[in-house]
């Protein structure tokens, strides 16, 4: 699901330079590949592609990175996915 987005400008994420170790575990663990290490901190690439699962912020050791996680849409996005492939049936279909 690389290159699908949520609604743009409302993810909650956030990412606090100034405690961040450049660890890397975020790069290793965030499924939209939104993080990078450069210049020894985490950088993010792109905000809106976040799906708010949380997994950066619980495994962060410094707690650098902070996300409401369950706030965002993770459905939307697998729906928008299913649609793109023209797997969902219209409702009414009986069907999903």
């Amino acid at each position: 699901m690389n290159g699908f987005s949520y609604i743009r400008g409302v993810t909650t994420l956030k990412l606090d330079k100034n405690l961040c170790i450049g660890c890397g575990i975020c790069t290793s663990l965030c499924p939209h590949n939104l993080f990078i290490v450069q210049q020894g901190k985490a950088a993010v690439i792109d905000y809106d592609s976040c799906i708010e699962c949380g997994a950066c912020a619980l495994n962060c050791p410094v707690k650098a990175l902070s996300v409401d996680a369950g706030v965002g849409c993770a459905s939307g996005m697998i729906n928008e996915w299913l649609d793109s492939l023209q797997i969902r049936r219209n409702s009414g279909s009986g069907c999903c």
